[in-house]
């Protein structure tokens, strides 16, 4: 037997990294890294409901419908309660907002200093043939006074006001990939040890790539800007990546280069994803890793949100591939516009 092998370190914990990294914040008070630490919490149990799954009848539809309209699956449902329950019991969380309840959620720790959005089971619908699916949270600082409930305001905050965000993926192993601005690591659960474990530290995302994500499917009814990208993206031999779940597309591309678009169409004329929590967590993690994120005109995170459910078209990944798509959108667009201004300044002229 090698014995080199049982002296191998085992590694930093999740744990360890968050209270190391507290020391970063010289006014840090620990409330971020406890609540850091209950979304850890939660993510541990619902890999563990998602892996038994198939055992004891959780898989398949609830019978109702979300928010968005969408068919919710008992393991949205099952997700939604353990997140919630987590961080009303960790105390630092005064309000949430979750893809999966119409209302903002009080937790009743009206002295909480933070506001959580969050899509507890993103790719649900997926679970039932085994494919990857995640968790998407975001984490902002609250604006109206503590001692009592929070507010809308609290709730509609633009995603440069974030102060951590992050994503679960549980696939082949399950990891939990987070940023509070200070770079993006990313941590992989052992099941023996009930840990996270850093495995990627410092991501950084490659500047271009030769991956497209995008549901082509619509195609009939995308922007002439995004569908002549989508073209460059087949004329260069890129290769199409589209698994259905946000966080998995989105992790592969993170890791490997790439973009992911889910553009407005017919069907989803604001897009499909929501602004608050699946496109600012996921932009703000992306800056952080070196990449770009954008509704095809501008920086999602500078988007001024009108409701708690707003929806966002995106495209996200490398910052190339996200300057090459806005710029064919601006190109279309402009030729767009050029007939009616040469008619205005026509009619002005008479």
């Amino acid at each position: 037997m090698d014995h080199n092998k049982l002296a191998l370190p085992v590694g930093t914990t999740l744990d360890r990294f968050i209270m190391r990294k507290q020391e970063d914040f010289p006014y840090a008070t620990g409330e971020l890294s406890q609540l850091l630490r209950d979304i850890a919490l939660a993510a541990k149990i619902v890999n563990r409901e998602i892996n038994r799954s198939g055992l004891i009848d959780i898989a398949g539809a609830y019978g109702s419908q979300n928010i968005q309209g969408e068919d919710q699956q008992k393991l949205d449902v099952i997700a939604n309660i353990r997140f919630i329950r987590a961080l009303r019991n960790g105390g630092e969380v005064c309000t949430i907002i979750s893809e999966e309840d119409d209302e903002m959620i009080q937790t009743g720790n009206n002295q909480g200093k933070y506001v959580v959005a969050i899509d507890p089971l993103d790719g649900s619908s997926n679970i039932d043939v085994n494919v990857s699916i995640g968790t998407i949270f975001s984490i902002y600082r609250r604006v109206s006074p503590t001692g009592r409930e929070g507010t809308v305001a609290d709730c509609q905050q633009p995603g440069t006001h974030q102060v951590a965000a992050g994503y679960v993926i549980y696939g082949s192993s399950t990891m939990m990939v987070y940023t509070t601005g200070n770079g993006v690591n990313g941590f992989t659960y052992e099941h023996s040890l009930g840990e996270f474990f850093l495995s990627h530290p410092d991501i950084q995302t490659p500047k271009t790539g030769t991956v497209y994500s995008i549901n082509e499917g619509s195609s009939e009814s995308f922007a002439p800007g995004v569908a002549a990208f989508v073209k460059q993206c087949k004329d260069q031999h890129f290769s199409a990546r589209y698994i259905g779940s946000l966080v998995a597309d989105f992790h592969r591309n993170l890791l490997k280069g790439g973009i992911y678009i889910y553009p407005a169409t017919a069907k989803s004329p604001n897009g499909k994803l929501r602004l608050m929590y699946e496109c600012n967590p996921l932009a703000f993690i992306v800056e952080q890793a070196g990449g770009k994120s954008s509704n095809g005109q501008r920086r999602t995170m500078e988007i001024e949100p009108q409701t708690p459910h707003e929806r966002c078209p995106v495209f996200i990944g490398s910052k190339d591939l996200v300057e090459q798509a806005e710029a064919l959108i601006a190109q279309y667009q402009q030729a767009k516009e050029q007939p009616a201004k040469e008619s205005k300044i026509k009619a002005d002229a008479k």
